[in-house]
């Protein structure tokens, strides 16, 4: 996958301040707040910034934990994780494959088949309905 870059002020150009904040600066949205976390509209989840297809509708799931939430991405490259040693723990960052923005965190806590809950943000992704 050819990799997009841009320069911080690029980014800041395309994005509202709190996209940028987030999938630029690594910043995280308040629980319960974000556009998707209660989101019903089946679809495909993509980038904000760069508009790869990340997840889909079929494997959201209500984690309960205030942030979008799926148990797979839409194939197995369009995701990159790493490791998260901020705000003192140790996580695991997931960020798009293609542009590197944060989207949020993957967890070992959820549903089958995968075991995976990955936690995202909404500011991070743009729905396209089916």
């Amino acid at each position: 996958m050819e990799k997009i870059v841009k320069s911080e002020q690029e980014w800041q150009e395309l994005l509202s301040n709190e996209e940028f904040q987030v999938c630029r600066q690594k910043g995280t949205e308040r629980a319960f707040t974000g556009e998707y976390n209660d989101e019903k509209t089946a679809g495909t989840y993509k980038c904000r910034c760069c508009g790869l297809a990340l997840f889909t509708s079929e494997t959201k799931y209500d984690s309960g934990s205030g942030w979008p939430s799926f148990y797979q991405p839409s194939k197995e490259d369009v995701v990159a994780v790493n490791r998260d040693i901020s705000h003192g723990m140790v996580r695991e960052e997931v960020v798009c494959a293609r542009c590197d923005a944060h989207l949020g965190h993957v967890f070992p806590d959820g549903p089958a088949p995968t075991g995976q809950r990955y936690c995202i943000n909404s500011l991070s992704l743009k729905l396209d309905p089916k």
